[in-house]
């Protein structure tokens, strides 16, 4: 009798303890206030029941991008300067969901307009160009497209263009496409460097849409050649775009035979004059300052912004009317980067404040989070 109730017990504690709600801490060592910033978990590597969710400090469930197959947990924080936060991992009361978040970002081929592919997030949006603009001599550069909202803007814009003749080049009051690539590598594109000579390539050829989240998605672009030196490479581009990011992530990576002394570049179209900018070659930082027009009638639209990080740079170059970061690169590795653009229009009202905005950035991929679980 006294053993089968000490099994009771023993089994009685040990479902309470399974159920107990874990306390997940969340700490910013950084020395300014990290505000909306992803965060990702595995729930599994973690320890914690699959079927669980996560909740903040007053108990109320947090909305997160949740694959339970992966056990990949995808949530956005706000942590001052030095502190910490708390969330909870426990289990769905009687009558409660899971809440998605609503969509902060968002990538797709664009057919209707001769094979863009488009993507954005709650800060800007993007393009790049594919294959059915090869007679007008596409770059592989990045059209920057400036916002006033948080809103997803790409499919309307897209929309009223095509639908309704409304042009993406006036400012109907949530942005505008106003930003010139030509053929350079735009706002942060990336080319091979090679002999002094930097290397801007033509339109993407296939596209892949890797992941496709309201928090985070990511796709990759395929270049079928990349000519260096009288031979042809394959290149993958891979982006990662996340709700609430400054910068995209860029993976680069270039297939082939092994060429000596070969860089990667990536870098911002100057346009026509250099304005301002701030570079730091130790931290891999560069941030570019501009005026901005309307090109249906070069009216002004404020300050037009624009930053690559590198974190192993080696090297800047001013060439073919493009600022550059350089980084020495062994074909078949990966390349990782960050780069993207704002507006004066909307969050960064001076160069300054985009400037420290592109440092702070730099400094949270140096210093993550750090996440622990009791």
């Amino acid at each position: 009798m006294k053993k089968t109730l000490f099994l009771l017990f023993a089994l009685l504690f040990t479902l309470t303890a399974c159920h107990k709600p874990k306390t997940i801490t969340i700490s910013n060592h950084s020395n300014f206030d990290r505000n909306g910033e992803l965060v990702e978990l595995n729930i599994t590597q973690l320890g914690l029941d699959a079927m669980g969710v996560l909740a903040d400090i007053d108990d109320n469930i947090v909305p997160c991008q949740y694959d339970i197959a992966t056990g990949i947990l995808l949530f956005q924080t706000s942590i001052p300067a030095n502190s910490t936060v708390q969330y909870y991992w426990r289990e769905l009361k009687d009558g409660e969901q899971r809440i998605v978040p609503q969509n902060k970002v968002s990538a797709r081929f664009v057919p209707e307009r001769k094979d863009d592919f488009a993507w954005e997030n709650d800060q800007a949006a993007y393009r790049m160009y594919g294959p059915a603009l090869a007679n007008e001599n596409p770059s592989n550069g990045v059209d920057l497209w400036l916002k006033q909202t948080e809103e997803l803007i790409v499919d309307t814009f897209y929309y009223n263009e095509h639908q309704k003749g409304q042009s993406y080049h006036i400012n109907w009051g949530k942005g505008l496409d106003c930003y010139k690539v030509g053929h350079t590598l735009g706002c942060g594109g990336v080319a091979p460097y090679y002999q002094d000579s930097l290397l801007v390539q033509g339109h993407y050829d296939h596209y892949q849409v890797l992941e496709q989240g309201p928090l985070r998605t990511v796709f990759q672009l395929d270049y079928d050649t990349i000519h260096i030196n009288g031979k042809s490479y394959q290149q993958s581009l891979k982006i990662t775009v996340c709700a609430g990011a400054l910068l995209n992530k860029a993976e680069v990576t270039l297939k082939g035979e092994d060429i000596a002394e070969l860089k990667l570049a990536a870098g911002i179209f100057l346009h026509d004059s250099i304005d301002n900018y701030r570079v730091d070659l130790s931290d891999g930082t560069l941030a570019y300052a501009e005026n901005a027009f309307n090109e249906l009638d070069r009216s002004p639209v404020g300050r037009n912004y624009s930053a690559v990080v590198m974190p192993k740079a080696s090297r800047e170059v001013m060439t073919q009317g493009s600022y550059c970061l350089l980084t020495e690169y062994k074909v078949s590795d990966t390349m990782t980067y960050y780069f993207g653009g704002g507006w004066n229009g909307w969050r960064y009202p001076t160069d300054a404040d985009w400037f420290k905005a592109v440092s702070e950035f730099k400094s949270a991929i140096d210093h993550p989070f750090v996440v622990s679980v009791k």
